[in-house]
């Protein structure tokens, strides 16, 4: 890390301006949280895991709780905009050393559920191929082959990748319908409104269906990370976030209603602990054709791609936003003349390569004991690489707006703005406290996360990686704050001068820098 002075050179022009529009933000939203994938995999592993047909009102009460986190959230975002998001606010809200601790896990989580997802969808390419082709490839190279794409994609204006997220979004919706319709269709024991029953969701099971449901919604914070490249900060990113995370828990709460149906309710559960997430597709081939299948498995992995460009566009951004203020190297917040932070779209990509690349090397070398382990070799980077990551990544998300939410609540003690307590207070800390109940909720349950039942290192070393970013953040904010005041006194207020109508004003009280923004 690097505490330079410097400013960035001038013929880097910063993030694109007003590109963005609210359709352009909710389907980038949406598309991280991959609502084909969910449907397919995350309806099915909460059924198969709670064993409990509350999972179609636990949407609902995971976006009804998400909503309330939005009304605080959205409030602070017409008031900061940085494409740091979870780092600008926490700074703001609960001080600077906690603030660049969050940056620190933001990069953990986001990075975790990117390289993470790689994992998936190397190895349902590969095994689609084989099956239709004939063609045995490795993964990891559909993986690799894939990065270069979602790098070059990153590399470019915004609104290209906005455009090709907002087409394989609109697909998925589509194949998710159709799923629908022959679900209800199908219904072998009836239109059932068993799974719509709220005796089935507040059970015991209530803990573990919060727990696998939030990862279904993780990415619905990000439309704030736009918020530099919106057409209008101020309305476009609210609007936004309350329309994807709308549109999203209605969806699947929805179209987890439509899979009970379809499979009927006294066979869903065991029927997703047997198939798991090929139950759709085992479905829709009984249903209609293998062709019809085969299309929707295609679109699974493009549901995949569309969740692995919105992730890396995200940690891009926290790059770029950590670099222009010094908290990393200086060198991370160049960008390109279409206003693309190529810099961080660049190392995310090098990262990912790495990971992926030692993930495959040890899965060669795990592969050795195949007649030991049978299929568990076979599914090594889906029960590994897929597994271990994603649900790393969704707890430290989980915990990061967890932090967010108080953070509402002291910035607006710092800064009334003139809003309502409910907006400023009420709603941000009863979010925050559940946020936080759930993080705690998912530490504990973490060894069912990777379908284990027993403790071992992974349980430990995995949830650390997040306590572990969240520690070396805050010492080298320390740091920071005795070798370099001044620049410690920008943490977190990184938007650039000029940005959207403020300019950044130097305001010096009782020999502290600190930076405030007005508008002009």
């Amino acid at each position: 890390m690097s505490a330079s002075n410097e400013t960035v050179t001038a013929v880097d022009p910063g993030l694109s301006r007003r590109t963005l529009g609210v359709p352009s933000i909710t389907l980038m939203i949406i598309a991280a949280s991959a609502p084909l994938t969910v449907v397919a995999g995350g309806v099915t592993t909460s059924f198969a895991v709670t064993e409990s047909m509350g999972v179609p009102l636990g949407f609902l009460l995971i976006a009804a709780i998400l909503t309330l986190f939005a009304v605080g959230y959205t409030a602070m975002s017409r008031y900061v905009t940085t494409a740091g998001a979870f780092y600008a606010y926490i700074s703001q809200g609960l001080g600077r050393v906690l603030g660049v601790g969050a940056a620190l896990v933001a990069l953990v989580a986001y990075n975790a559920m990117q390289i993470g997802i790689y994992g998936l969808f190397g190895f349902q390419l590969s095994i689609f191929l084989e099956m239709k082709l004939g063609f045995a490839s490795p993964w990891w190279l559909w993986v690799l082959l894939c990065l270069i794409v979602v790098g070059v994609l990153g590399m470019n204006r915004i609104d290209l990748s906005a455009k090709v997220l907002g087409t394989l979004v609109a697909l998925e919706f589509v194949a998710v319908i159709i799923f629908d319709i022959f679900a209800f269709g199908a219904a072998p024991e009836g239109v059932s409104a068993a799974a719509l029953d709220p005796a089935a969701l507040f059970g015991p099971a209530l803990g573990l269906i919060l727990v696998f449901g939030v990862a279904a919604f993780m990415g619905f914070e990000s439309g704030a990370i736009y918020g530099e490249e919106a057409k209008d900060p101020k309305r476009t990113v609210p609007r936004a976030t309350y329309l994807a995370v709308v549109i999203i828990g209605v969806f699947y709460a929805f179209s987890a209603w439509a899979f009970s149906v379809g499979i009927g309710p006294s066979a869903i559960v065991p029927a997703s602990q047997e198939f798991g997430p090929d139950l759709m597709f085992v479905f829709m081939t009984e249903q209609t054709s293998v062709l019809i299948a085969d299309i929707m498995t295609l679109l699974f992995l493009t549901s995949l791609f569309a969740a692995l460009q919105a992730f890396h566009n995200a940690v891009a951004r926290y790059l770029y936003a950590l670099g222009r203020e010094g908290v990393v190297p200086k060198s991370f917040a160049h960008t390109s003349r279409s206003g693309a932070p190529w810099a961080g779209s660049l190392v995310q990509s090098i990262l990912a390569a790495i990971v992926v690349i030692g993930f495959a090397i040890a899965g060669d070398a795990f592969g050795v004991a195949e007649a030991k382990f049978g299929e568990l070799s076979f599914l090594f980077p889906v029960l590994t690489m897929f597994t271990w990551l994603t649900n790393t990544g969704a707890a430290g998300l989980v915990l990061l707006m967890g932090l967010t939410a108080f953070a509402v609540v002291g910035y607006f003690r710092k800064n009334n703005r003139g809003l309502s307590p409910w907006i400023t207070t009420i709603a941000p800390a009863i979010s925050g406290i559940i946020l936080i109940i759930m993080f705690v909720l998912i530490i504990g349950n973490f060894p069912m996360m990777l379908d284990t039942t027993l403790s071992d290192p992974t349980t430990y070393i995995l949830p650390g990686l997040i306590l572990l970013g969240l520690v070396v953040g805050m010492i080298w904010a320390t740091m920071l704050r005795s070798r370099d005041p001044q620049l410690y006194a920008r943490i977190g207020h990184g938007t650039e001068p000029g940005a959207y109508g403020t300019e950044v004003i130097e305001v010096v009280e009782e020999g502290e820098v600190t930076i405030t923004e007005t508008e002009r």
